[in-house]
């Protein structure tokens, strides 16, 4: 199985430089012991965040602001059962960089370095007074391409 926005899944996976480790807690799983469904959105959230800060782009996190980027959509394709107490590791890269968003793909592997799950979403930059997009700076658009 292959998701619509990987394709080629040997040149996708190579332009991924950064991720993070989680460990699959007790209070993640069902009663069968798999990673709940909802829980790789978490791990998404939190690679993102790291992500950002780990390329300089973390402005948008300060109360003093003007800008926010917010989550448009996201999405996650589920290839291998995950147990409690695994360790994975969550790559994340920024795929696309438009206009005020930013298109953001995800791929998740277990200690055996098989691929687990994929996702996508796209976060958009707004205005937190108008709500609207608000477009990237050069300097933000050069942050975001890993230049």
């Amino acid at each position: 199985m292959r998701a619509n926005y990987i394709n080629n899944p040997i040149e996708w996976e190579k332009e991924f430089n950064f991720h993070i480790e989680v460990k699959v807690r007790f209070s993640e799983t069902d009663m069968y012991g798999h990673l709940n469904n909802t829980i790789p959105f978490v791990y998404f959230e939190e690679a993102r965040i790291e992500y950002f800060k780990h390329i300089g782009y973390y402005d948008w996190s300060t109360t003093d602001s003007e800008k926010i980027i917010v989550v448009a959509d996201l999405q996650c394709d589920f290839l291998k059962q995950v147990y409690f107490d695994e360790t994975l590791k969550i790559y994340v890269k920024a795929a696309h960089v438009g206009t005020s968003s930013v298109d953001v793909h995800y791929l998740a592997k277990n200690s055996e370095d098989q691929t687990v799950f994929t996702g996508r979403g796209a976060v958009v930059q707004i205005n937190k007074s108008t709500g609207k997009g608000t477009p990237w700076t050069e300097k933000e658009k050069i942050i975001l391409h890993g230049k």
